[in-house]
């Protein structure tokens, strides 16, 4: 990942992880945390222990809603500020978490280490999607599974049609709710994220399409894409908000050679 692009992205996080600190603390403490956990285990390789890695962990929702479950957990972020509000978080709910910040792009763990890969509006951040694909796949065990969640979060700075999707949904949700505050940040930090995201390949493509080609290549096979999770995972005003957004989920599995 390019300096510039590493040093945005991480003064950005590192600015929005108080917000998302307790934007993780509302869902574990909501009917989200099971929602959540729930579709993940469904979709995870069948063992009573798994060894799960979140990449892009964030303040931890995934890592302590998964160790928590009994599992065994690591949450990798470039964002240093992000993995203190982690540690903290695991604290608070006697979760057994281990906690690495890495560059983004080689991860710091041996090949095949894992059974299960996760993540969470991570993929569109990063500079080189497909070889942080192929870090996945590398650290992922035969018969493991790779699982993200992601969203063409700023697919409307490069398509008519999803600018007018996306300014219709907004207009619909302050409409709606009005009075409700989305960005604690304001519009300042969302227009510095947007300037990064324009740096960024996957804010161009049409996703999960790009998904479904980018695992094939990588050697994964797919198991399954879900074009919208978000009726399971968000409350009413959200999918609202993001109704020009959809969350989708891919699912991988690097299968086991044959003998």
């Amino acid at each position: 990942m390019s300096e510039d692009i590493l040093e945005g992205l991480q003064f950005y996080w590192g600015e929005r992880s108080v917000s998302y600190f307790r934007q993780n603390i509302e869902e574990m403490n909501t009917w989200k945390r099971d929602a959540w956990r729930e579709l993940i285990l469904r979709h995870a390789p069948d063992q009573s222990v798994l060894r799960i890695l979140d990449v892009g962990t964030g303040p931890g929702f995934f890592a302590i809603n998964l160790a928590l479950s009994g599992h065994q957990v690591t949450g990798v972020d470039v964002t240093k500020e992000m993995l203190e509000y982690a540690g903290e978080n695991a604290r608070a709910y006697g979760a057994d978490v281990s906690w690495v910040q890495y560059d983004g792009e080689r991860l710091p763990f041996e090949d095949g280490g894992f059974d299960l890969v996760v993540s969470r509006n991570v993929l569109w951040n990063i500079e080189k999607p497909l070889k942080a694909l192929q870090e996945w796949s590398r650290v992922l065990a035969f018969g493991g599974r790779i699982l993200y969640f992601d969203a063409n979060w700023y697919l409307y700075l490069f398509d008519e049609e999803q600018n007018a999707r996306h300014k219709a949904a907004h207009e619909r949700y302050h409409r709606l709710y009005h009075g409700m505050q989305h960005d604690p940040l304001g519009k300042e930090k969302g227009l510095f994220l947007e300037n990064l995201a324009r740096e960024l390949p996957l804010s161009r493509e049409k996703r999960p399409r790009w998904d479904e080609n980018a695992v094939k290549n990588t050697g994964l096979t797919l198991v399954k894409i879900l074009p919208d999770v978000g009726g399971r995972v968000w409350e009413t005003h959200e999918q609202v908000h993001y109704a020009a957004t959809p969350l989708f989920m891919v699912c991988a599995e690097k299968e086991i050679p044959n003998a």
